[in-house]
């Protein structure tokens, strides 16, 4: 217990050096998330900001998600859920289906809408986006799902992309090395190189030190020398 806070607190104060605690960084209700130290986090919906369901009725932090529950963020709203070893930072007007063992252990996380960034436990789940599949393990990933289209990060591990028409597309990164963007062609699926979009390695150290972790990109609580 001990040697998890302290970690998170050394977590908080190389995110404040940085400025990521301040204007234009990680908003408050996330940096509180971060400074907290509470261990274990606060399971199902962890933080919520604006107008958050769970299967159609209103959510706060602390209202439980169990396997195949249905979040919602409506606009100008955010969340952030946790499940055992797996947290995710919903952005605004995202939906998501979390499916899984009795145990509520999750092994396959379906994003309809909206942005989602997420960590996982070293375990098999699908992600499941509209024109694709994604079988990860122990990764961090980021998505943005569009009507014709789905935007892929692998932030970080491994991953392998299957979608109507393509063939199986493995994807190993270390630090957000691969962006791509899926997309519809004549009726076969297409995975194109991408931008860096949307999202921030402070996020992914938030949501890691939720779930007692830190992202492989840090080495003993430091950064690297590239940071996104």
């Amino acid at each position: 217990m001990h040697d998890q806070r302290e970690r998170r607190r050394r977590l908080l104060k190389g995110l404040a050096a940085s400025g990521a605690l301040g204007a234009g960084g990680l908003s408050a209700w996330m940096s509180r998330a971060l400074a907290s130290g509470d261990h274990p986090a606060t399971p199902g919906i962890n933080r919520a900001e604006g107008t958050v369901t769970v299967n159609g009725k209103p959510a706060k932090a602390g209202t439980p998600v169990n396997m195949g529950d249905r979040v919602a963020t409506g606009a100008n709203s955010q969340a952030v859920v946790v499940l055992k070893g797996d947290a995710f930072l919903l952005r605004q007007q995202t939906i998501i289906v979390v499916q899984g063992s009795r145990e509520g252990v999750l092994e396959e996380l379906a994003v309809t809408a909206g942005r989602v960034l997420s960590v996982f436990a070293k375990k098999p789940v699908a992600l499941k986006a509209s024109v694709a599949t994604i079988g990860i393990r122990g990764t961090g990933a980021y998505l943005e799902v569009e009507p014709a289209s789905v935007y892929f990060c692998l932030c970080y591990g491994e991953a392998l992309i299957e979608a109507s028409g393509m063939p199986s597309k493995l994807v190993k990164t270390t630090h957000h090395e691969q962006p791509l963007i899926l997309r519809e062609r004549g009726g076969i699926m297409a995975a194109e190189p991408g931008p860096f979009l949307n999202h921030s390695d402070d996020e992914l150290i938030l949501l890691e030190s939720l779930v007692g972790r830190e992202p492989p990109f840090m080495k003993d609580g430091q950064y690297p020398a590239k940071r996104y």
